[in-house]
């Protein structure tokens, strides 16, 4: 119940499925959470459920593909916690599932700003406030995406593959200030984003459900919760010396 016990962190994407459950186990855990999200309704919802409960989290109304709001809003939120020391950028857009040679160039930037020039900017303005409390933790959300290949998500293919690159050169960057960057890839887990990505790809959400589940050698998809545990993790003292890692959360998807 204490594995976070005092730690201020922000969780972008965190109004609903996995930076949502990332969200409720941080606090669990003794978090101050910050939930950065342009889901206004449902963010708002949360962090009034959790603060109920007794537990430190505000939520933030903010675009993470804008620098200028991202600054701003991380300022704020280490100024109502009093610092910042865990830092998860999970924000994230499917895209398009078309082939590559169908994409617009703004189909394709679109995916770049939000989930490339997202963790950029989370990463640019949590930095500083780390650097105050002597050390942290960013944890980035990739995907088996940024692994291996699946095919027909061209700008998501790139952009997890771009995080998880980012996060590697990041990790032997701030290694000498205590900082640590780990990248968690996690296979299809069953959050509005997947469910959407399957409506678009498949007329039969149900049968196109049970096909990406057996998939996976475990035989099913993942939970939210299942990332959100890799996350608590990665943010906890339990991990102080995982720094540059792949933490892959996938039911066996890429040990074929």
């Amino acid at each position: 119940m204490n594995r976070l016990q005092g730690k201020p962190a922000i969780v972008t994407g965190g109004a609903v499925g996995i930076g949502r459950a990332c969200v409720e186990r941080m606090a669990g855990e003794g978090a101050k959470v910050a939930i950065f999200d342009l889901l206004e309704a449902e963010g708002t919802a949360l962090a009034a459920t959790l603060t109920a409960q007794g537990h430190e989290v505000a939520f933030w109304k903010v675009d993470v593909a804008d620098e200028a709001a991202m600054k701003d809003t991380i300022d704020a939120a280490a100024a109502r916690f009093g610092g910042l020391q865990v830092m998860v950028n999970n924000a994230g857009i499917s895209g398009t599932p078309k082939q590559t040679d169908q994409v617009t160039e703004a189909e394709w930037d679109r995916v770049q700003a939000v989930n490339v020039k997202g963790v950029f900017f989370g990463t640019k303005h949590a930095i500083p406030h780390m650097r105050k409390a002597g050390g942290g933790a960013i944890i980035n959300l990739s995907s088996i995406a940024g692994l291996i290949g699946v095919g027909g998500i061209a700008p998501y293919h790139a952009s997890k593959g771009a995080v998880r690159l980012m996060t590697k050169n990041d990790a032997i960057t701030y290694a000498p200030e205590g900082i640590r960057v780990n990248s968690i890839h996690p296979g299809y887990i069953w959050t509005p984003m997947v469910g959407n990505h399957l409506r678009a790809t498949s007329d039969d959400l149900e049968t196109a459900k049970a096909a990406a589940g057996s998939a996976h050698p475990l035989g099913h998809m993942g939970e939210p919760d299942d990332i959100a545990w890799a996350v608590v993790y990665l943010a906890s003292d339990e991990a102080k010396f995982v720094t540059g890692a792949e933490l892959v959360v996938d039911g066996g998807y890429t040990a074929r």
